[in-house]
């Protein structure tokens, strides 16, 4: 048996939840609390989140630092300055895109695992443009909307937070 108040074990018999001191008035049920797919879900799409941020992360600056050391020098190279011009900034403003949406993801992820209101609709954006990232970005784009996006999972998320802000 569990406490409708605050979902604590109770003994059979018990009159009064150890735990919150509510009366146990009339007959109790035998039950689980009920479970919550937010709840159950929150934590590991918070994790997957930031590790998926984090490949981001290396990739961006990886690209970055390529387009300016090895793509700078590429026209001297090769001998042909207007066919790789365009290269450089490209690839310099593809790694800082890269960056950003990183950087949304840790902040994503982080917002999840401290359970900010905010995070819910966060993570559904990045979601959304995670899953053309195949392979990785799509499988976590696609679990994430599974979790997040159901209008039940708005309320669940809801009572979630306010949950953790109480205690």
């Amino acid at each position: 048996m569990f406490c409708d108040g605050c979902g604590t074990v109770l003994q059979m018999g018990q009159r009064f939840c150890s735990r919150c001191g509510k009366e146990i008035a009339g007959a109790t049920v035998v039950g689980y609390p009920q479970r919550s797919r937010v709840r159950e879900h929150i934590r590991l799409l918070g994790i997957l989140w930031l590790a998926l941020s984090a490949l981001n992360a290396v990739g961006g600056v990886v690209l970055y630092i390529l387009a300016n050391t090895l793509v700078v020098h590429l026209p001297e190279m090769s001998g042909e300055r207007a066919a790789t011009a365009w290269l450089h900034p490209f690839l310099s403003f593809i790694g800082i895109v890269v960056i950003v949406k990183a950087a949304a993801g840790f902040l994503a992820g982080w917002g999840l695992l401290q359970r900010e209101p905010w995070a819910r609709m966060l993570t559904i954006v990045l979601a959304f443009l995670a899953l053309f990232s195949i392979p990785f970005g799509t499988a976590l784009g696609i679990y994430t909307l599974w979790v997040l996006l159901p209008a039940e999972s708005d309320h669940e998320y809801q009572e979630h937070v306010q949950r953790a802000s109480a205690a």
